[in-house]
């Protein structure tokens, strides 16, 4: 090829994108991240920043998330406090003994897949959270669950990289070779040439996937997030309720709330978590925040009396199967797909970069990518 401005150009400056860069440059790859909008301008910058395993069940996406897990700690070790890591663990409270008992088979099976966990009766789940209501069934302690500052994690990410990032740069095409092959990408400023393109823009990844002639079924679903005033640190825990792992997996396009409440470094307490496809519909919606102020006080009282200071939103890249699209798209060779991870973006971002980066270097990836599959709903599109 002649024009050949770099080794890959990632599409997305998002924790994903900025996570792929970062492992392909590492394996030795000249890279140039490409958005839009600013850094974090899409879904990162509106979200709560969980490393989470305990809201996965067993199968490929845990495996990633394991994955995940580990290359944020190495991480974490490497850049400080720069990210605002915190291992603060998180706690699954269930307020039934029959949905305690659906908790604690379900963390069995995910303890046997490498996932700490703590059964904490009803009388000791105070010594954790002293500010939970009083007569809950009983929960789960995850120690491996953590957070970061979602923004300046990508900013970071995207900077020991060493990346080239054009900002304010809009993606219009994908170029392809006489033989079909990538040959790099279009923009509103002009072309940029790789033999490699990661389609890591998030909700948007569809689009950029129809820019390649090939079908990814990306959705947007809408979650709102309630901020409060800064506080002494009540909510030591990332805590929710049992019910949001069953909502994280519904396929429902209504309108879904369960409690999601925790303590952030600075101070303010975040409240989740909501999810509903409505399109890009950026309006503010009444019911939705009074939702989640119910749910969060059922799980913390004090809260009744505490000011809520703002709310955002934004919508998280959904898949018909909640599974990410990763890997190499053999409809087109040199299109790579790091999207679709619906809420579970910034906590999946490692693995998906390391993974990325092991296909873009000829090796054999960690994980069997094979149940996220680029074309795995071809058969549904052409239907």
């Amino acid at each position: 090829m002649t024009n050949r401005l770099c080794d890959v150009v990632v599409v997305g400056a998002g924790m994903v994108g900025a996570a792929c860069a970062l492992y392909a440059a590492r394996a030795g790859l000249d890279v140039v991240v490409v958005d839009r909008g600013p850094v974090a301008g899409g879904t990162t910058g509106a979200g709560e920043g969980n490393l989470l395993v305990s809201d996965k069940e067993l199968g490929p996406e845990l495996e990633l998330a394991l994955l995940s897990g580990r290359l944020w700690t190495d991480l974490a070790e490497e850049l400080g406090t720069a990210i605002e890591y915190e291992p603060k663990g998180g706690v699954v409270v269930s307020a039934t003994s029959e949905g305690l008992t659906a908790l604690t088979e379900l963390a069995a099976a995910q303890r046997a897949a490498g996932v700490e966990t703590v059964s904490v009766d009803s009388d000791r789940l105070r010594d954790l959270e002293p500010y939970l209501a009083p007569g809950l069934a009983g929960g789960v302690l995850y120690p491996q669950d953590a957070q970061v500052m979602p923004t300046l994690a990508a900013a970071h990410l995207l900077r020991a990289s060493g990346a080239r990032l054009e900002t304010g740069r809009t993606v219009t095409g994908v170029l392809r070779g006489p033989d079909g092959a990538v040959r790099g990408v279009t923009t509103d400023r002009g072309d940029l040439y790789a033999p490699a393109v990661v389609n890591a823009a998030g909700t948007w990844g569809g689009e950029v996937a129809g820019l390649a002639g090939v079908h990814l079924p990306v959705l947007p679903r809408r979650g709102f997030v309630l901020v409060t005033e800064p506080l002494p640190r009540r909510v030591r825990h990332k805590v929710y309720a049992a019910d949001y792992v069953a909502d994280v997996a519904s396929d429902s396009a209504a309108l879904q709330t369960s409690p999601v409440v925790e303590g952030t470094a600075a101070g303010p307490v975040l409240i989740g978590a909501s999810r509903e496809r409505v399109g890009f519909d950026r309006s503010f919606s009444l019911p939705v925040i009074r939702a989640l102020a119910a749910g969060a006080t059922r799980l913390f009282p004090f809260l009744e009396r505490v000011r809520a200071m703002r709310t955002y939103l934004g919508f998280r890249p959904y898949m018909p199967d909640h599974l990410p699209a990763v890997g190499p798209d053999p409809r087109v060779p040199g299109l790579f797909h790091a999207c679709g991870h619906e809420g579970a973006g910034i906590g999946l971002a490692t693995g998906t970069g390391h993974l990325i980066a092991q296909v873009l270097g000829g090796r054999a990836p960690d994980l069997d990518l094979a149940p996220f599959r680029p074309d795995r709903f071809a058969k549904e599109a052409a239907s």
